[in-house]
């Protein structure tokens, strides 16, 4: 099921995305090109995970991390699909990285790899944008080149009891209809199942908290004109355009 948000005719809806419509609480059908999208839910944590994937560990020139490597996207950065992404001025190198993101369903504290996946609600699509030009010190978590206002798009969807397996799901990220990035969860170096494990071993995880599991090879320049279009199977596309900041 794939549950959204939005408004439509000066009403907030949560309803379901269903044969290309949005269905509303009574069943009453909206064009997706006609509405205001909002965040399919309400994040409580987000926590993102750098380095995941061997491949975009290289193409930085940096080494795996020994275990997961943590930092906290800020909730003020967090931008529905069709939002505008603010280009920072000035600066020369900012890209986008497609990552599926999980989605607490219940309390977590000390929970093994084998039940792990038990406690989640459901996956949505994110896009974790970067200004490269910000990371200089990579044992510092990197708030300033991540945590901007915007650079965090997610949804469209919260898709609950769609995906068999988090780690046999292909990603990819086109800019302006071209395909830029390309990979496969079955690439990570921590899973799903190890990521929520290891975090819940020293942090209680909530509803609605939201862990980006890291993105693969393939992050490009992107700017001011640009549209961003990611995607992930069985979840939909997450779309952003781009504008300079006022």
């Amino acid at each position: 099921m794939k549950l959204c948000r939005f408004i439509s005719k000066g009403r907030v809806h949560q309803g379901v995305y269903r044969d290309g419509l949005l269905l509303d609480e009574a069943g009453e059908a909206h064009d997706p090109e006609g509405v205001t999208w909002l965040l399919p839910f309400t994040p409580g944590k987000v926590i993102g995970v750098a380095l995941n994937y061997a491949d975009h560990a290289e193409e930085l020139g940096l080494s795996r991390p020994e275990e997961p490597a943590l930092f906290w996207k800020p909730n003020s950065s967090l931008l529905p699909h069709k939002g505008v992404v603010r280009y920072p001025k000035g600066v020369e190198f900012m890209h986008y990285e497609v990552e599926l993101a999980v989605v607490v369903g219940r309390p977590m504290r000390k929970v093994k790899v084998k039940d792990a996946l038990d406690y989640v609600l459901g996956y949505t699509i994110a896009n974790d944008l970067v200004v490269r030009d910000y990371v200089s010190n990579t044992f510092r978590p990197p708030i300033r080149a991540k945590g901007r206002d915007t650079f965090g798009p997610l949804g469209p969807f919260l898709v609950v009891g769609g995906v068999e397996d988090p780690q046999n799901l292909t990603l990819r990220a086109y800019v302006n209809g071209e395909l830029r990035q390309e990979g496969h969860t079955s690439r990570m170096l921590y899973s799903v199942a190890e990521l929520l494990e290891y975090i819940s071993e020293f942090m209680t995880l909530e509803p609605y908290d939201v862990i980006l599991t890291g993105t693969p090879k393939g992050i490009s320049r992107v700017g001011p004109g640009d549209v961003m279009r990611l995607e992930i199977e069985g979840l939909g596309a997450l779309e952003n355009p781009i504008e300079e900041e006022a």
